[in-house]
C-alpha cells in the first residue's frame, strides 16, 4: 500500500477516490435491458442470462426439490454457524422494533404514526465469486420481522443452473416466499417491472457491482424504492502504535479479497505502524486463496499518516466509510465525534469480519460516500411510518381559525372553505 504522509487538504478529494471500472457507456447497457425486459419480459430474462450467465434455462423459479437437495448438502457445522448468526440478528432487529407514538397536540385533536411493513420487497444475492449467503441473513431476517408479506429472492445460476446450496438453505431458514435464478440487471429490470415469472416489488435492497448499482438506482425512476446506492464493498482503519499490526492487516485484507474494485485506506498517527502493516499484509496475501483480486484491491488502496486526532477525524468523516475500524489508545474521541460511517468496529477484538456475518449488526451497507446520507440497513428499511390523525367537534374549533388564515394567506380558498363550513355547522 503507497504511503502518503501528511497530505494536504486540497489533496485530500483526489486521495480519496474510489477507484472505479471505466465503462463509459454502463447507462446505456442498463437502459437497453430494462427496455428489452420491460416489453419481452421472461424472453429477455432468457436472453441475458444466456448471454452473461452461459447456461439456458426453462425456467427460473427454484423448486422445493432443489431446496431440500441443497439443505441435504450442507454440513451440521455450518448449519449451527448460520442458525447462530441468524439468532443474533434477529435479536438486535427485533430490539429496534418502536412503540405506536401517540399525542394530543392541543385538546380535540389527536395524531399517532403507526409502522406497517412493505408488502413486496426483493433481495438481491450476488452469486458471482462469491455466494453471498451471509445477504440472505441480513436482508430476509429483518423482512421476516417486519412482516412483509411477499420476500422475492433474485441470485445469478451458475453454469450449471444452479444457485449455490449455502443461498438456497438460508433463504428457506428466513422465509424467502420465492427464489429466482435471475441476476445482474436483468434481475434489478425483473423486480421492477414484474415479469410472467418475477413479480413486481415494492423496494429493491441488496449489494452488486456497477452494473447493479445503475439498475437499482435506474428503477427508481420507476417507481421502486431501493434500500441505498450500494457498491463495491470498502474499509477504513483508524490505527496508531498501540494496534496490533498483524490484526489490522488481516482486516484490510479480508475487504480487499471481496474483489479488484475494493477499496481499503488505512489512517494512522505513526509512520512506523504503516511499514508495519505493509509488511504484514504482504506476508499475509501470499496465502490468500483469493490472492490476485486481493492484491488488485490492495492497488487501489493506501496507507495515510497524519499528526493527529483531529485531522485524522476530519479526513475519516470527508471519505465516509462503509467499515470504520478504530483501534487507537483514545477510541472514544472517535467514537464519540464520527459522524461519516456506515458501521464502526471498536477495538482489537472486533474485526469487521464479524459484523458481516453473526454479531448481529447488518452488513449492507452505504458505499461510495454514501454513509454522508444513508443509513445502513435495519428494521426500518423494511417498515413504512404512516400518521393518522382524528380531530373532535372541540378540536376543529380550535385549530380551526388557524388554519382558515393560513389557507387565505397562501390564497387557497378552498383549503379555507373546508374548514369554514364545518365551523359555521358548529355556531
Amino acid at each position: 500500500m503507497k504511503i502518503y504522509i501528511n497530505p494536504d487538504k486540497s489533496e485530500w478529494s483526489e486521495l480519496l477516490k474510489r477507484p472505479s471500472e471505466t465503462v463509459g457507456d454502463i447507462e446505456t447497457i442498463v437502459n437497453a435491458i430494462f427496455n428489452a425486459i420491460k416489453t419481452s419480459g421472461d424472453k429477455a430474462v432468457a436472453d441475458y442470462t444466456s448471454k452473461f450467465d452461459k447456461v439456458e434455462l426453462t425456467t427460473f423459479l427454484v423448486a422445493e426439490d432443489e431446496i431440500n437437495d441443497a439443505s441435504n448438502k450442507i454440513s451440521k457445522e455450518l448449519k449451527e454457524a448460520i442458525n447462530l448468526a441468524k439468532s443474533n440478528i434477529e435479536k438486535f432487529h427485533s430490539a429496534q422494533k418502536t412503540d405506536r407514538v401517540f399525542l394530543e397536540t392541543i385538546e380535540g385533536v389527536e395524531c399517532w404514526q403507526e409502522k406497517r411493513p412493505i408488502q413486496k420487497i426483493g433481495l438481491y444475492i450476488p452469486g458471482g465469486t462469491a455466494p453471498l449467503f451471509s445477504t440472505v441473513l441480513m436482508l430476509a431476517v429483518p423482512a421476516q420481522i417486519a412482516d412483509c408479506d411477499e420476500i422475492v429472492l433474485c441470485s445469478p445460476p451458475n453454469k450449471d443452473g444452479k444457485i449455490a446450496d449455502e443461498i438456497l438453505y438460508t433463504a428457506q431458514l428466513c422465509g424467502v416466499t420465492k427464489i429466482i435464478k435471475v441476476g445482474g440487471i436483468q434481475a434489478i429490470a425483473g423486480l421492477t417491472f414484474g415479469t410472467e415469472t418475477i413479480p413486481k416489488v415494492y423496494k429493491i435492497f441488496g449489494p452488486g457491482n456497477q452494473y447493479v448499482t445503475v439498475a437499482k438506482q435506474l428503477a427508481t425512476k420507476y417507481g421502486v424504492a431501493i434500500d441505498m446506492p450500494a457498491g463495491p464493498s470498502e474499509l477504513l482503519v483508524m490505527a496508531d502504535e498501540s494496534a496490533n499490526s498483524a490484526y489490522v492487516a488481516s482486516d484490510l485484507l479480508s475487504q480487499a479479497e471481496h474483489g479488484s474494485d475494493s477499496q481499503v485506506i488505512l489512517v494512522t498517527s505513526s509512520m512506523k505502524f504503516a511499514e508495519q502493516v505493509n509488511q504484514e499484509v504482504k506476508s499475509q496475501l501470499k496465502d490468500l486463496p483469493r490472492k490476485e483480486m486481493a492484491t488488485n484491491a490492495i492497488n487501489n488502496s493506501k496507507s495515510i499518516v497524519v499528526d493527529n486526532f483531529e485531522t485524522a477525524l476530519e479526513l475519516i468523516d470527508e471519505y465516509g466509510p462503509e467499515h470504520f475500524i478504530v483501534c487507537t489508545n483514545y477510541n472514544n474521541f472517535f467514537v464519540d465525534n464520527i459522524g461519516n460511517a456506515g458501521s464502526v468496529f471498536i477495538g482489537d477484538y472486533t474485526p469487521e469480519s464479524a459484523g458481516d456475518y453473526a454479531s448481529g449488526t447488518n452488513h449492507t451497507l452505504p458505499t461510495n460516500g454514501f454513509s454522508k446520507a444513508y443509513s445502513g440497513v435495519n428494521l426500518d428499511s423494511f417498515l413504512k411510518s404512516m400518521t393518522f390523525q382524528k380531530i373532535s367537534r372541540k378540536g376543529i374549533k380550535n385549530i380551526g381559525p388557524a388554519i382558515e388564515l393560513m389557507a387565505e394567506a397562501e390564497g387557497l380558498q378552498a383549503h379555507k372553505n373546508a374548514i369554514t363550513k364545518r365551523l359555521n355547522d358548529l355556531k
